[in-house]
């Protein structure tokens, strides 16, 4: 890996939510960093970002869901900033609402954009890195890449599926012992505009699952990441380390309790549900620029002690332990029924 101060960074989906706030933190370092989304008026805000964190900016409006975009995208950046050497993998678009609500071609340009952009990025990055033998591909997950959820199936079905993908592309790197890594990072529900542009059938502003984190703590995940692709994933946040563990135990009671749960616990009525048609066939933010942040800011926190223990490697074993405390709790409270 080269000098972190002089890294040339591709960031997909980078005008907007976690893409955006990891762009900054490179740059904030020093990185090139190409910037790649569809919006315009996002691109041109992040760019901004960027080159005021102290890094440089290329920007580049590109379709994730298109191979031709992808790969002439990954040309440029290697043509105007040298040897890409850090992939983050970030762009998606889904649709809110029952998977019986969704169109078959919603649930399509929800895979394409959502799936086969990663797989397309990372199929452009290791194009490059692969005879360099150098390079490192960072996934941003979710906790949803291991447990379903209600009324995200498109985007469940799509994580899961990078999940999957990720894996087979890391063993074949193993097989040719090869030093270009391929990392995964499991998001918690983080506070971007997604809840507001995405396409949505719900009769309620949708949000995300408490408890929320901010943008700059996924971020923080991805740089951690990029930095130590040797480790295979990375959890990000307490919520998704008991999520992963308990859907490893007891997927079952998951699955009715999310029943229950999952459809109240997934919309709001502090804010009015958004209009239009979100930015599943065309980019919310082509005239108006969202930010980095969405609008749960008051919700969302800054910091998650299971954060630092995964950096210190502890984060599973305190996961296991507060699962551990959380199922000896239930199991008195149902003796003592």
């Amino acid at each position: 890996m080269s000098d972190m101060t002089r890294q040339t960074v591709v960031v997909t989906g980078a005008s907007a939510g976690i893409g955006r706030a990891t762009a900054t933190m490179f740059a904030a370092r020093g990185a090139r960093v190409a910037l790649l989304a569809r919006g315009g008026a996002g691109l041109d805000a992040a760019v901004a970002d960027v080159r005021a964190a102290g890094g440089q900016a290329l920007p580049i409006v590109t379709d994730m869901a298109e191979w031709d975009q992808v790969e002439e995208a990954a040309r440029r950046v290697e043509e105007e900033f040298g040897p890409v050497d850090v992939w983050v993998n970030n762009a998606f678009t889904a649709a809110f609402g029952k998977f019986t609500d969704l169109t078959p071609d919603e649930f399509l340009q929800a895979t394409r954009s959502t799936y086969l952009g990663y797989v397309y990025g990372t199929r452009a990055a290791l194009d490059r890195m692969v005879p360099r033998d150098s390079g490192a591909v960072v996934q941003v997950g979710s906790a949803l890449a291991y447990r379903g959820i209600p009324l995200q199936s498109a985007y469940c079905g799509a994580k899961h599926a990078v999940q999957g993908f990720t894996e087979s592309v890391r063993c074949e790197l193993l097989h040719d012992r090869s030093r270009v890594r391929v990392t995964m990072v499991q998001m918690p529900a983080v506070n971007t505009p997604q809840f507001t542009w995405l396409r949505s059938h719900l009769p309620r502003h949708a949000q995300p699952v408490p408890p929320i984190y901010r943008p700059e703590v996924a971020a923080r995940a991805v740089l951690r990441a990029a930095d130590h692709p040797q480790r295979r994933e990375y959890w990000v946040g307490t919520s998704t380390a008991l999520t992963l563990l308990a859907n490893a135990v007891v997927p079952g009671l998951l699955d009715r309790y999310l029943a229950r749960t999952g459809f109240d616990s997934q919309q709001t009525d502090a804010h009015p549900r958004p209009e239009g048609h979100g930015n599943l066939f065309a980019p919310a933010d082509e005239e108006q620029d969202y930010g980095a942040h969405g609008v749960f800011d008051d919700q969302a926190h800054s910091f998650d002690p299971q954060v630092w223990a995964s950096r210190h490697h502890l984060g599973k074993a305190a996961a296991v332990a507060g699962l551990a405390g959380a199922g000896y709790a239930l199991l008195r409270r149902r003796g003592g029924h």
